[in-house]
């Protein structure tokens, strides 16, 4: 389901709001803010000349067939991945080495011994029970299975588990990144960002969190290095407020995606959720056309917490995905496999570096392959 339309449906909010109905009280609860400082990026984004080309002929994915820029390193994206998964996959792949030398059969001992090494990796308890309790089952409709051929079973499992769901872009778009400080955020928007623009997207960022000191100033180095421009407003500002010059500067531009950042107070859920609502209705109004979407940043060094974090914004948003930071810096990436078996919720892009383009789309196989 799209962002916000749950909130858009409890508010009466239609998509073609008229401002005349007197609902006009509530809309001047979002000021008709000054100019936006805007930074200008390496290449100012101009407004294109030609019409925009109708959606199914802008890429509809925004993994279409790779163009040479989006692998400029000369090692396959599997080994690119594994390079940077050595942590999780030391961790989770010689466990499982040693189990497959070490077991003279697939039998209960085998199997009680797998389950706890996908629990260590962090799949969680439900996820890895489920997921042995699969294997146990295919294990008893092949005859002979050896402990090697189980693992590789399990790896089918686990690739079945995660499913692999690229994102669909369409223009206009709204995209709300949302995440308790701390988690990465900031440079997952750069890095996101710096990624679309790359495949040819139009991007204008908007630095929805007023309230952390200095994240506007942080989210503008970012912006910066991507080249792409940003709408800002001093701190302390209403967050609606900058997202309205946000959607001006993006209907001024022509951009095709508008990526929203958010303040992170997960220990406020009301007020995280009236802050929602109410950017909820300035795009309602102001920006009827474009979709909204929204992804949600967890750091995977917090393991278990993180899940715990997706719960609670499972809530009060309706999300589109998971983008899962700091992958290279955990021996548990197990995390995702629970995020998606326990919530539902598709991991759609995976941080594991510290560079511009260590941002990459999460494919099933490749994550798996990567760290078993």
């Amino acid at each position: 389901m799209a962002l916000f339309d749950k909130l858009k449906s409890k508010l009466g909010i239609g998509r073609t709001e008229n401002p005349a109905e007197p609902d006009k009280k509530e809309e001047k609860a979002v000021p008709e803010a000054p100019k936006a400082e805007s930074v200008a990026p390496a290449e100012e984004i101009k407004p294109a000349a030609e019409p925009v080309q109708p959606e199914e002929a802008k890429q509809p994915a925004e993994e279409a067939p790779e163009a040479p820029k989006e692998e400029p390193r000369k090692e396959s994206v599997f080994g690119w991945l594994k390079s940077r998964l050595t942590r999780t996959h030391d961790n989770l792949s010689a466990k499982m080495d040693d189990l497959v030398e070490n077991a003279g059969e697939v039998d209960d001992d085998f199997f009680e011994e797998m389950t706890d090494i996908l629990i260590m990796a962090d799949v969680g308890v439900k996820t890895s029970d489920q997921a042995v309790q699969t294997l146990k089952e295919r294990c008893g409709k092949t005859p002979n299975v050896t402990p090697a051929a189980a693992r590789e079973m399990l790896r089918e499992i686990l690739i079945d588990i995660m499913g692999s769901e690229p994102m669909r872009l369409s223009s206009p778009m709204v995209l709300f990144v949302i995440g308790v400080n701390g988690v990465g955020k900031t440079t997952s928007i750069g890095k996101l960002a710096a990624r679309l623009k790359t495949v040819g997207r139009r991007v204008i960022i908007c630095a929805g969190d007023t309230f952390r000191a200095a994240a506007a100033d942080q989210l503008t180095v970012w912006a910066e290095r991507a080249g792409v421009p940003i709408v800002k407003q001093k701190e302390g500002a209403d967050p609606a407020a900058v997202v309205f010059d946000g959607i001006q500067a993006a209907k001024q531009r022509g951009a095709d995606v508008l990526i929203v950042d958010t303040a992170g107070r997960l220990h406020n859920k009301s007020h995280l959720m009236e802050e929602l609502k109410k950017m909820a209705r300035v795009i309602s109004r102001e920006f009827p056309e474009a979709k909204t979407r929204s992804l949600l940043v967890i750091d995977a060094t917090t393991g278990q917490n993180g899940l715990a974090q997706a719960e609670v914004f499972k809530d009060v948003a309706d999300l589109e995905g998971i983008i899962l930071t700091k992958l290279d810096g955990t021996a548990k990436g197990g995390i995702a496999i629970a995020i998606r078996s326990e919530l539902g919720l598709p991991v759609r892009y995976i941080g594991v570096g510290e560079q511009l383009d260590d941002l990459r789309p999460f494919d099933a196989k490749e994550f798996i392959d990567a760290i078993l």
